[in-house]
């Protein structure tokens, strides 16, 4: 005879998706799902998917890790952002300003979310945009949450050909799709023609040219309110960091160096050293000490947003 599952055991793994904006024929999009149990309003994680800005969607959130978040009571909001190089740094901030904007004036009456109960979850690239909140939107997220991110853009890691990428089979300009010319986007699409781009990128310290359409060299100054390591103030919400110091695609430093610059304006924060892993260690959910990892941030989550 099989027993009933307890409540908390049955989590609704199906979203209810949204329409955030459109930017001409360009819909972006964002999967919400909701805890089980009740219709009152919950504390809600926005997620942010990773991909250098250039790959990913909302639909690239672990399963195993959304099941922990909606177990502990928090509804999940897995937004879409334009992608580069079809759109900018400009528009990608944008995007991630609006989606905020939606969430906070939307969310109460279409979702049910508390809007004074919200931080964000990002990896790596997605990381990266989870630190920028904490300078651009408004009102600010309770709490961030950056697994591998980083807050520079224009370090010689970005701007420079790396090491470890350059290592690899060189791809030319012409298998990189480089001057492909494709749609604005916010979800990848078949066919795109640009697998290997950012491989091409990372070969030739393009990135940030690619990203951000100027050239860090000559013109710096574009990048600086695109970089969280330089823009920290008072009202920097209280941010945990999680970072392998095997990382071959985000240095360590990059994390290390937020949490000094956080502990220079006094923010409340906590950088956690995976040591051994490399970048996208909390695949491995089955790893002891990612699962540890994992219990740290939803005490952190929890201790920033309260649970139901």
């Amino acid at each position: 005879m099989n027993m009933p599952q307890k409540q908390k055991d049955i989590v609704p793994m199906t979203p209810t998706t949204y329409m955030c904006k459109t930017v001409g024929n360009c819909q972006i999009k964002a999967d919400v799902y909701r805890p089980p149990g009740g219709s009152a309003p919950v504390a809600a994680i926005v997620y942010i998917h990773g991909g250098c800005l250039m790959y990913g969607s909302r639909r690239g959130i672990n399963p195993k890790q959304l099941k922990l978040y909606l177990q502990s009571g928090f509804a999940v909001v897995s937004i879409d952002y334009r992608l580069a190089p079809e759109s900018k740094l400009p528009a990608i901030i944008e995007d991630l300003e609006d989606a905020f904007r939606w969430i906070h004036d939307s969310g109460p009456s279409q979702f049910m979310i508390d809007p004074d109960r919200v931080a964000v979850v990002g990896h790596s690239a997605g990381g990266y945009l989870a630190l920028m909140t904490g300078c651009r939107v408004v009102p600010r997220p309770k709490a961030i949450v950056s697994l591998y991110g980083y807050g520079d853009l224009v370090g010689d890691w970005y701007a420079r050909p790396d090491p470890f990428y350059c290592r690899q089979p060189k791809v030319s300009e012409e298998e990189s799709g480089r001057h492909f010319k494709g749609p604005v986007i916010s979800e990848p699409y078949e066919s795109r023609g640009k697998d290997k781009f950012y491989l091409y990128c990372r070969q030739n310290g393009l990135w940030p040219l690619e990203v951000g359409g100027r050239d860090p060299q000559k013109d710096p100054d574009f990048f600086v309110p695109y970089c969280p390591l330089r823009n920290v103030a008072a009202d920097f919400p209280p941010t945990l960091l999680l970072h392998g110091d095997r990382d071959t695609d985000v240095p360590y430093e990059q994390s290390a160096l937020m949490a000094e610059a956080l502990a220079r304006n006094n923010i409340e924060h906590r950088l956690i050293t995976m040591a051994g892993r490399g970048h996208g260690f909390d695949g491995a959910m089955d790893d002891p000490a990612v699962k540890a990892a994992f219990t740290d941030i939803l005490a952190f989550l929890d201790a920033h947003l309260g649970r139901r």
